[in-house]
């Protein structure tokens, strides 16, 4: 059961072109938590692709983990959060670049999707970095940007921090839309 959520999210992040196939996925089991293997490709899957470690201590399959591994660990000590969807949203990623938060245009987004901050200006961003920043900051938010690398969506259920990801990236589409047609169009 715990496979096929994580098999389905993985395919449907690949399908809305929210990743190519690197991102990852992890879920809370107590003071543990499921998270995708490095390097796995999350639109296929396998029993072998996850790997299960401690949340607050390391053991012989942590250096298996996600790179990703100290952000998930640092969501989940500082959240209720019980499921993490970390993706690379083409269109959000490069509003990342110019925006320090993202906000959905008219009304694009949901109560909890209002603004989305964008983490890691003048900062050196790297895999597995801004662990504590990224989890404080999705104590007020339900979904953050790292600023040219990609989104951390949190939720109850897989569901749920998907969905947010899938809402960043179609308000993120219409954002990108209406700043290339209004490049260069006098205001009236």
């Amino acid at each position: 059961m715990i496979l096929a959520q994580f098999q389905s999210v993985g395919r449907d992040l690949c399908a809305q072109g929210l990743i190519s196939y690197a991102g990852n996925l992890s879920i809370r089991l107590g003071d543990r938590l499921i998270i995708t293997r490095r390097g796995s490709n999350l639109s296929c899957l396998e029993e072998n692709d996850l790997v299960e470690t401690g949340i607050d201590k390391n053991d012989r399959c942590t250096p298996l983990a996600s790179v990703e591994l100290p952000v998930h660990r640092a969501i989940y000590q500082e959240t209720s959060a019980l499921a993490v969807v970390h993706a690379h949203p083409p269109h959000a990623v490069t509003l990342s670049l110019i925006e320090t938060e993202l906000v959905p245009p008219c009304g694009e987004g949901s109560p909890q999707m209002e603004r989305v901050p964008v983490l890691g200006w003048n900062m050196g961003v790297k895999p597995g970095g801004l662990a504590d920043i990224i989890a404080q900051a999705l104590k007020e938010s339900r979904i953050v940007m790292v600023r040219g690398h990609g989104s951390f969506a949190i939720g109850q259920l897989f569901q749920e921090a998907l969905n947010y990801t899938t809402m960043l990236e179609e308000s993120s589409k219409v954002s990108c839309l209406l700043k290339s047609i209004n490049a260069g169009v006098p205001r009236k």
